[in-house]
């Protein structure tokens, strides 16, 4: 009678069975047809390869990386692996992928994981010199691309790209040229999220973002001074959440976002002459109900800031110049939360925004200082629906802390209103 061996290796996780086969002599396994089956079987149903030093730490650095690098070698190489659902190139403790040590075939591995059906790429490319291999752009079973690129020059698209079931595609610490990043979005025809991160941007003429599937975005350029001479050309109709980190550029189309919710837009100066561009970014996005809202400089404002009917949550981070003009621009506000970065003092005998007398129930004061003492006076004064104030000063030492409550005590103790205060 045949004895039964339970296998237990099949019910572990795909990183933990990854961990085990990369030590296993699996050329010399096969070689025998009672052990060949047993070890295909497990091949074939690892489902993600996980490259990343953390599960095999407590060998020498070298044992790690060889013994793992072997086995994805191995594993995108058999045989009999029939589909992959997710490969993960994150290995925090590889210094260059270029070493010419350790041999790596990262070209090699993204081809196999295509190959096999893969359908989500996560890649850590820290100091990579080579380029992405062309059949990656035209993976039609992938779903998700995920790619960190610090220090590396890989980001050229080819001519003939065709992601067509690609849904989410985010892209960090990559140099982009103008072109090749036009063609990779305007190839990616269900795309649903959309991340650019801490990105750089050459020779661009426009960026032109135009997918109806589209659901969030996320754009985080930098850019060298003055190389902002160019376009933001967006119409996503579906469009819930969009998120602006940059400087502003020379100008913007933004059309069709009668969906957007929610956005996050923080924004710098390159050029005063680009401040109606700033303006035509608020247009682009005034439709939506919640905003946050980070300006780092100070510039004339010489045209109207459009009116944000549907702003229901405003939290604002920048100077006290910005947010009085805010406040006009929202009549329905109902939440504001602030973090000013300086204090002048000087605009607050303005007429109070209808949306202190009719609508604003909630306000919070973050990073408190003295000297808004006349900024808390002028919102008791002019909110008549106030329901309750948040005033935090935690970020003083105790002594300041303990001055600014008897500050504002006397203060919120002559209004009239009936507010919930937490100081």
């Amino acid at each position: 009678m045949a004895m039964y061996v339970e296998d237990r290796i099949s019910n572990f996780p795909d990183d933990i069975r990854c961990h085990i086969l990369s030590f296993l002599p699996i050329h010399e396994a096969v070689r025998t047809s009672i052990l060949s089956t047993k070890w295909r079987n497990l091949f074939a149903s690892i489902s993600t390869v996980d490259f990343d030093t953390y599960l095999l730490r407590g060998l020498t650095e070298r044992n790690i990386i060889d013994s793992f690098k072997n086995f994805v070698d191995r594993l995108l190489k058999f045989p009999d692996q029939l589909s992959l659902d997710c490969f993960r190139l994150r290995a925090d403790g590889i210094a260059s992928w270029n070493d010419g040590y350790h041999d790596f075939d990262v070209s090699g591995w993204i081809c196999g994981a295509v190959c096999r059906g893969v359908k989500e790429i996560d890649l850590y490319l820290d100091n990579f010199c080579h380029t992405l291999p062309a059949l990656l752009f035209t993976c039609h079973s992938l779903r998700t691309l995920t790619l960190v690129a610090k220090d590396s020059k890989i980001f050229e698209v080819p001519s003939e790209v065709c992601l067509r079931n690609l849904k989410t595609l985010c892209i960090t610490s990559s140099v982009l040229v103008g072109d090749s990043l036009n063609r990779l979005i305007s190839n990616c025809h269900v795309l649903e999220d959309l991340t650019f991160d801490e990105c750089s941007v050459v020779n661009a003429r426009d960026i032109n973002i135009q997918i109806p599937s589209l659901k969030s975005l996320f754009l985080d350029f930098f850019f060298s001074i003055g190389d902002s001479n160019y376009v933001v050309v967006i119409n996503a109709p579906n469009l819930v959440y969009f998120r602006y980190d940059s400087v502003i550029v020379k100008g913007y189309n933004l059309s069709n976002m009668k969906s957007l919710e929610k956005a996050e837009i923080c924004i710098w100066f390159d050029s005063s002459n680009y401040e109606t561009s700033s303006i035509h970014l608020f247009q682009g996005v005034c439709n939506v109900r919640s905003l946050r809202l980070t300006i780092h400089e100070v510039i004339p404002i010489t045209s109207r800031f459009p009116i944000l009917h549907n702003l229901i949550e405003f939290e604002f981070l920048g100077k006290e110049i910005w947010l009085v003009e805010f406040l006009h621009c929202a009549p329905n506000l109902k939440t504001l939360t602030v973090l000013l970065q300086d204090v002048a003092g000087t605009r607050w005998n303005i007429d109070a925004p209808s949306c202190l007398s009719f609508h604003l129930k909630k306000i919070e004061i973050s990073d408190y200082a003295p000297d808004m003492i006349e900024i808390v006076r002028y919102l008791l004064d002019n909110s008549m629906v106030l329901e309750k104030l948040i005033i935090k000063v935690n970020a003083m030492n105790a002594t300041c802390a303990s001055k600014a409550r008897n500050q504002l005590l006397p203060l919120l103790k002559s209004s009239k209103k009936g507010l919930i205060v937490i100081l």
